[in-house]
């Protein structure tokens, strides 16, 4: 007896854990609804939609009703995909709608990646409808389609000399006996970089910015290389600072820093302090985490 209670409490903590995992899972992404019909999870980088359909009155009872009902729900799905796209935003000044309109080309390429979205769910409901649930990546083909062109692929970041300095000059070596040797510190190597811009009102971006007070840009086009850009967004989003942190894309040893407001009018750019800057661009170390693109940003 005492054998079976414990098989049974150990299944049902194991059943606990998992639940809870996934709920934790769950919890800490960033996911935008849009409307009824579908939402941008920013954390999986996916965009997804339902659409529902039933067979027209004179189909009911026969046998192509129910794929009559499939085909009206895919359909419906469908063209709720493409409102939702066009409201995803580019940047703080641009949505997908604002890039669709500048040729038709890229229109037809935007609604042919949403028609080859990818049907993830079917749901036959008792009054005959259908209900059919569509996913669509924000990274790879999309983001290559849309993502600004100055996001250039960059073989090597470089730290970025102010403009108007001239390079140090060598300065000769005063005497031993009156020389004062003062240390200097090295600068810290960070494996990634985390920006807590909880409670400014921040929303998330394909290509968010991110700059100092005087608006130097800390992160953005300058830094990244496209080939991560398009293969894993520019950024990664988070709602818990400690997933944030803890998240494979930033590794093990990322700076935190605070965004202090937003800039633009999508409120995508955040600005931080001069002082935070400063550690982000201390050394080329550091700039080529943000040619990787390994940056998570923290939002309400």
């Amino acid at each position: 007896m005492n054998v079976k209670r414990l098989f049974v409490v150990t299944v049902a903590l194991q059943l606990m854990v998992f639940a809870t995992g996934g709920w934790a899972q769950e919890w800490h992404n960033l996911v935008e609804q849009a409307g009824v019909n579908g939402s941008v999870n920013w954390t999986s980088g996916i965009i997804q939609a339902v659409g529902t359909g039933a067979p027209p009155e004179e189909a009911y009872g026969k046998p192509n009703a129910r794929p009559m009902a499939l085909r009206a729900a895919q359909l419906d799905a469908y063209r709720n995909l493409l409102e939702i796209v066009k409201g995803v935003r580019i940047n703080s000044e641009t949505l997908v709608e604002d890039f669709m309109v500048k040729t038709d080309v890229i229109k037809s390429q935007v609604e042919g990646m949403v028609k080859g979205a990818q049907v993830v769910k079917k749901e036959y409901l008792s009054d005959g409808s259908v209900e059919v649930t569509v996913h669509m990546s924000l990274n790879g083909g999309f983001a290559q389609l849309v993502l600004p062109a100055e996001i250039q692929q960059v073989e090597k970041v470089r730290p970025i000399q102010e403009v108007g300095k001239t390079p140090p000059q060598p300065v000769e070596p005063l005497a031993p006996e009156t020389q004062d040797v003062v240390p200097t510190p090295e600068a810290v190597i960070y494996t990634g970089l985390v920006v807590d811009a909880r409670g400014i009102e921040a929303r998330p971006a394909m290509s968010p910015k991110i700059v100092d007070e005087t608006g130097r840009e800390v992160y953005g086009s300058a830094y990244v290389s496209r080939e991560f850009a398009v293969q894993q967004g520019m950024t990664g989003y988070a709602k818990d600072l400690t997933a944030a942190q803890q998240n494979t894309r930033v590794t093990n040893d990322p700076l935190t820093i605070k965004g202090l407001k937003t800039e633009g009018p999508g409120k995508s750019d955040i600005v931080v302090s001069d002082a935070d800057a400063g550690k982000v661009l201390s050394s080329s170390e550091n700039l080529s985490f943000l040619q990787k693109c390994r940056v998570m940003i923290v939002l309400d």
